[in-house]
């Protein structure tokens, strides 16, 4: 019998100062730590749509998502495991990245450079993988 897979998505926004957007997550997995704006696909959902709703949910930011830049799996308890596929997102025309709010389930959203981010108590594994990518640069 095979695991569980929980199909996951993420959007990694970067500012025009190369900060990245994160979330405080207010539930579980990883609550109280700061993670990649996502959540769950929905059925009849496509990733790209399940992406950009999930961004809007949880910081009220309208993006648009490009390509795929990483899947990471994390244990989801009782043998399953979610399978997170981060999409790059730019913010969509019109929108003001700085008026991001934290919402659904985020207990807090926020803009983080590099060095900020490796300070932050952030989720498990999520600096390493972001760097591995080359989404964190060393600023």
């Amino acid at each position: 019998m095979g695991r569980l897979i929980i199909d996951c998505v993420g959007g990694i926004v970067l500012d025009e100062r190369g900060r990245l957007l994160l979330v405080r997550r207010g539930n579980q997995p990883s609550r109280g730590l700061w993670s990649i704006p996502g959540g769950r696909r929905e059925p009849g959902e496509t990733e790209a749509e399940a992406t950009a709703r999930e961004l809007l949910e949880e910081t009220g930011l309208r993006v648009v998502v490009g390509d795929l830049v990483g899947t990471v799996e994390r244990d989801a308890g009782g043998g399953a495991v979610y399978r997170i596929r981060d999409y790059r997102c730019l913010p969509a025309a019109g929108t003001d990245p700085a008026a991001v709010v934290a919402g659904d389930d985020a207990a807090d959203v926020g803009w983080f450079g590099a060095q900020e981010m490796r300070v932050l108590a952030c989720a498990p594994g999520l600096v390493e993988v972001l760097e591995s990518w080359g989404v964190l640069g060393g600023g």
